[in-house]
């Protein structure tokens, strides 16, 4: 049995206003065990609100703790959401933000990770010279390639692709979560839609491949998206497993299996997003 504890990481955080917006919306948190990148909606001073607000919730709930809880990140998530109202309730636009993040859990006596994902903001896992996506956005376009009425390489070019489905502050705020082990030699990275929008995934597998430390990857990735146009903010947290985990699996894929007993036996679970009572 391997001690969560003994988990060993080197993470780093860019983010970056980018070459069109006047301000950053987007927020980051990378304090053990949890990882995340927020991005806010509702414009100048409202947005950038929003975001941090998310950031906050989670520091509160989750951060500076050896391990986390499937229901530390349900409180976590259910106090971004209050925040994200109060702000929302002092603009006449209204806000919200995406999170996407990953938290070191305990599972069955061994160290996992649990990634979760509301909006269109992603987690992907890079091992030896492979990336995977590992969350699914919760966005328009998504959800017509999952229709099959649009081809997934029809996308970049879909004027509707940033409506997203789902976000903290909006009707629907429920998170989609997944739990995998912690292997060691694994990068994941953690990024607001500015980058994904501007690189391609293949983009992203050779910056991960060829840079070194985390810091490198980061910086790497923001400047990639700048140089593609940089039209958004652009936010990523890369995190590398030293050790503590496990060896890659022998087909070189990891398990992947619901957040939460109790729930369908398929690849991911929910975890629903409860506003406090006044």
């Amino acid at each position: 049995m391997t001690d969560p504890h003994a988990v060993t990481v080197a993470a780093a955080v860019a983010t970056d206003v980018g070459l069109v917006r006047r301000a950053n919306e987007d927020s980051a948190l990378a304090e053990w065990p949890v990882f995340l990148v927020a991005d806010g909606m509702g414009g100048y001073e409202a947005g950038d609100r929003a975001s941090a607000a998310v950031v906050e919730a989670f520091r509160v709930h989750v951060a500076g703790r050896p391990t986390a809880t499937v229901g530390a990140v349900r409180d976590a998530l259910t106090a971004a959401a209050d925040g994200v109202a109060k702000v929302a309730a002092e603009t006449d636009r209204g806000a919200g933000s995406t999170v996407t993040g990953v938290v070191l859990i305990e599972d069955e006596g061994e160290p996992a990770w649990l990634v979760f994902n509301v909006g269109d903001s992603r987690v992907y896992r890079h091992h030896g010279t492979e990336l995977e996506q590992l969350t699914v956005d919760h966005s328009l376009g998504q959800e017509l390639i999952d229709r099959g009425a649009m081809r997934r390489e029809d996308l970049a070019s879909f004027d509707r692709r940033n409506v997203i489905t789902r976000a903290i502050g909006a009707p629907d705020s429920t998170a989609d979560s997944w739990l995998l082990p912690v292997v060691n030699g694994e990068r994941l990275l953690l990024c607001s839609d500015g980058l994904t929008a501007e690189v391609s995934d293949e983009g992203i597998r050779a910056t991960l491949t060829m840079s070194g430390r985390p810091e490198s990857a980061a910086q790497a990735l923001v400047q990639r998206a700048r140089q593609a146009g940089g039209r958004d903010n652009i936010t990523v947290v890369v995190v590398d497993v030293i050790s503590g985990g496990i060896e890659e699996l022998g087909d070189g894929t990891t398990s992947i299996r619901p957040a939460a007993d109790g729930e369908e036996a398929d690849d991911h679970t929910t975890i629903p997003v409860r506003r406090a009572a006044s």
